[in-house]
């Protein structure tokens, strides 16, 4: 019996120690070759420059940024030239841009970041539920916290379609991507746990306008791209097409239109490489124009959220992994990625300590900037970031069960045998 219990005793410790392994093997990347070595960025963007080129379709807009400077650019299009200067459609990158317009407003004192947003609202109020309203707050909108289920992702509005105003979007999206919810309410306790939210900065983009009493397109242009010397910069699709918005290509590099948003605030930004270069210039440590006060920026790249026990959110950034030399506990590459239908995809990524960072802009190239945004914060700061996690779970799983089933059989074994022996004796 004593032996039997020492075997079970050590087929359990076994399996814990080999799940160890293979989520710290999973989180660190082991087995997985950086694009390039560590610190030639040289290499690094001359190898991300072919990944591009070998797509042969879309449109592309990709710089990456060393010690606050551009320290190369590319741009390739099968239609129309894109430049430094071409507009793209950011999808839910966007949401960074209005995450700082909402930090404005806290800065200039006239948002309460910790004050229930239904204290600011007027034209529209989230339907009461089990939770109260007084939990959502600026704060946990901002962070993907404040308990709301929309599940939204918008597919957006084709050309010629009336699009919802944004009232009627919250109370009941008509884009919903498929299996969200679409209606903005709370269906778990704000603060509780983390729930990817598009309904949030649609109603985020209601409270700017209710604060500020300008329309959303004209407060961002006025509080947060004009100080920031992003030019072009514009929530308004008319604008950016006169302006010079890059062509729109599907997944299979077909030409496309452009859809419209009720709640441009979540997904359609519509920016220049350019602007974005100023936009990350202006949030690394030590910027000559800030965007934010110190104590905001600080808080803007600190965790509210986690997944799995990983930081994965700050306020209105993706924490993709802690950066690495900081010389501080803390400091992590923030950013945001994007995807609206049909084929448009973005990615921005900062390390604010040391001034690198990279930009990715696209139409045509599904999962091109989520591809090199990971390679980038691999390269940068040897680690597997947070948004690649989700997708190499099925892997660890396979791994994890896989070890596991080794294991039982070899205890297994060993019990056959330790039965035998006694028999034998």
């Amino acid at each position: 019996m004593r032996n039997l219990f020492l075997l079970i005793l050590a087929a359990l410790l076994a399996m814990a120690l080999w799940a160890l392994l293979v989520l710290v093997a999973t989180l660190e990347g082991w087995g997985r070759q950086a694009a390039a070595p560590s610190g030639d960025a040289r290499a690094f963007f001359e190898t991300s420059v072919a990944a591009i080129d070998a797509a042969e379709q879309g449109a592309v807009a990709f710089v990456l940024i060393e010690k606050g400077e551009v320290f190369g650019e590319h741009y390739v299009s099968a239609g129309a030239r894109v430049s430094r200067d071409t507009l793209f459609q950011l999808a839910s990158l966007s949401k960074w841009a209005t995450a700082l317009g909402v930090l404005k407003l806290a800065a200039d004192g006239k948002l309460d970041l910790d004050a229930p947003v239904s204290r600011y609202l007027t034209r529209w109020q989230l339907p009461e539920s089990e939770f109260g309203t007084d939990g959502v707050t600026a704060r946990r909108l901002l962070s993907h916290m404040g308990g709301l289920t929309d599940g939204l992702g918008y597919m957006g509005f084709a050309p010629g379609t009336p699009v919802q105003t944004l009232e009627a979007s919250l109370t009941q999206a008509a884009d919903p991507m498929p299996g969200a919810d679409g209606r903005t309410r709370i269906g778990q306790a704000p603060g509780s746990s983390w729930s990817y939210s598009g309904g949030g900065y649609a109603l985020l983009q209601l409270l700017i306008e209710e604060i500020s009493g300008e329309p959303f397109a004209a407060y961002m242009k006025r509080a947060v791209f004009a100080p920031l010397g992003m030019s072009q910069a514009t929530f308004d699709l008319a604008a950016a097409e006169e302006a010079g918005l890059a062509p729109c290509f599907d997944a299979d590099g077909a030409p496309c239109a452009y859809n419209s948003f009720a709640a441009p605030a979540a997904a359609a930004l519509h920016a220049s490489a350019a602007d974005l270069a100023r936009f990350l210039e202006a949030q690394m440590e030590g910027a000559r124009d800030p965007a934010l006060p110190p104590a905001l920026a600080a808080a803007m790249s600190a965790p509210h959220a986690t997944q799995y026990g990983v930081p994965i959110w700050g306020l209105g950034v993706i924490l993709y992994a802690e950066a690495p030399g900081t010389g501080r506990p803390g400091g992590y590459i923030i950013g945001h990625e994007g995807m609206n239908f049909p084929a448009i995809e973005t990615t921005a990524r900062l390390d604010p300590a040391t001034g690198d960072g990279i930009i990715v802009l696209a139409t045509g190239n599904p999962g091109l900037p989520a591809q090199l945004g990971g390679e980038w914060v691999y390269w940068h700061a040897g680690e597997v970031d947070v948004r690649e996690i989700d997708g190499r779970i099925p892997a660890m799983l396979r791994a994890l069960l896989a070890g596991w089933a080794v294991i039982l059989f070899l205890a297994a074994f060993g019990l056959i045998r330790a039965r035998r022996a006694r028999r034998r004796h």
